[in-house]
């Protein structure tokens, strides 16, 4: 099978090409069915693909929404979903998972809209096909009262992966685990991840699927520079304590966390993770109030971020890389195979991209494009190129793209074969994350 990824533009000239413009189709969702059935009829709606088929359906759901814009560029579009969900029941499915694993402190409630839950009720009766929304999270935090709830879902309900010395992160790894994902405790990832063991929590629904379909939202992202099909894989994990983000201490430490070698970061950090090891506890703010202050002592720039958001991050896209050759490899017996097991498709909401500070905190990106892809990363490399980034400043991407062959790629624009130098012409200005600004 030939590699591909089909973009649609959604605008006809530049001035059209304006988050004003762009967000009404987001309000359209006859539009949206229109342009979901044409990105995806010559690959899924052929010979009753579908048909009694369980799909899974895996959409960016980082986390609530904090401010008006985050509706249309932090998470996947409720209306693009809805669209992709009537198109599918369309072809008579058995049935259509949608789940994700969001930050500990998301408020599910908040982020899951009821007019989208009352429509995915509709459609199910309608077409009498189950339509599940599931949180895969494990453990959740209630930011506000301080408050962790663990063993949620049983560990029953995933498979649990090691993919040993051949993972990513093993050429980083020590025999003391030095990763860290910055609001967790890093005493339950080091039980996970150290030399010769790299565990991950994966949900066993993406395993007894027939037909999977991720559905990000293209956004920059401050450890990866964007996060896109790759990166949205990372929510089929579902307990964070599972998923290196980065390293302790700076570049000259021996981390990855920040450039340079400072001792009021490096103890800021080590602060910062006895705060971890007692969330839920009185102390916890206590120990999180002291880190701030080293942190703030040590004259931070833009680069310098806690939860290492900068271009020298070299952890996190090694974990993005381990999630997706689990999810195409991956046996239902929690082992790996030596070929492919399944087809990742992507379908990728960049009507209303995110700039700047993603993923948690991004601006909206009037980038104007849906993408559907059965490769995962050709699909990232053409968002960046319209975006505007050079590939080869994105770790995730230039150690990624060696696993495809020009000659068998296609990228195909507006329903015509295309190139990359076509895809630069249609580049908009894009806004980095802080923390790789005057390098990406």
């Amino acid at each position: 099978m030939q590699d591909y990824v089909n973009i649609k533009t959604v605008f006809n000239s530049s001035k059209q090409r304006t988050i004003d413009n762009l967000s009404k189709l987001y309000t359209n969702t006859d539009s949206l069915q229109s342009i979901v059935y044409e990105l995806i009829k010559n690959e899924l709606l052929l010979e009753n693909k579908l048909f009694n088929k369980k799909i899974f359906l895996k959409p960016n759901w980082v986390t609530h929404s904090k401010k008006e814009s985050d509706e249309i560029c932090l998470r996947t579009n409720d209306n693009l979903l809805i669209a992709l969900v009537r198109v599918i029941l369309e072809q008579s499915p058995q049935s259509i998972l949608i789940g994700d694993a969001p930050i500990q402190g998301c408020d599910w409630d908040m982020m899951i809209d009821n007019n989208f839950l009352s429509e995915i009720k509709s459609l199910s009766e309608k077409y009498k096909i189950p339509i599940i929304i599931k949180d895969f999270r494990r453990v959740n935090l209630d930011v506000e009262n301080n408050k962790l709830s663990t063993n949620r879902k049983n560990i029953s309900e995933y498979l649990i992966f090691d993919t040993e010395r051949d993972s990513y992160l093993e050429p980083i790894s020590t025999k003391r685990s030095n990763f860290r994902v910055t609001c967790y405790n890093p005493d339950r990832l080091a039980e996970s991840h150290t030399q010769g063991i790299h565990k991950y929590c994966i949900t066993k629904e993406l395993f007894e699927a027939d037909v999977i379909i991720s559905v990000p939202k293209l956004k920059t992202h401050q450890k990866t520079g964007i996060t896109g099909a790759l990166k949205n894989l990372v929510g089929i994990n579902g307990d964070k304590d599972y998923l290196p983000h980065h390293r302790i201490g700076g570049i000259g430490h021996g981390g990855d966390c920040y450039p340079g070698n400072n001792y009021f970061r490096l103890l800021s950090e080590k602060l910062l993770d006895s705060a971890n090891r007692n969330i839920g506890k009185s102390s916890y703010k206590v120990w999180q109030f002291f880190s701030a202050v080293f942190w703030k002592l040590s004259n931070p720039k833009p680069v310098h971020q806690m939860a290492a958001g900068w271009y020298g991050n070299d952890t996190c896209w090694r974990m993005v890389m381990d999630l997706n050759r689990i999810a195409i490899y991956g046996k239902r017996d929690g082992t790996l195979s030596d070929t492919p097991q399944r087809i990742l498709y992507s379908l990728c909401d960049g009507i209303i991209g995110g700039q700047g500070n993603g993923p948690l905190e991004p601006e909206p990106l009037p980038l104007g494009i849906v993408t559907f892809s059965n490769n995962s990363v050709i699909t990232d490399i053409c968002a960046a190129t319209l975006m505007g980034f050079d590939i080869n400043k994105i770790n995730l991407l230039k150690n990624s793209s060696h696993q495809i062959k020009c000659e068998n790629i296609a990228i195909i624009l507006n329903n015509k074969i295309s190139n990359i130098k076509q895809l630069q012409t249609l580049k908009i200005k894009t806004t980095p994350p802080p923390g790789w600004n005057n390098y990406l």
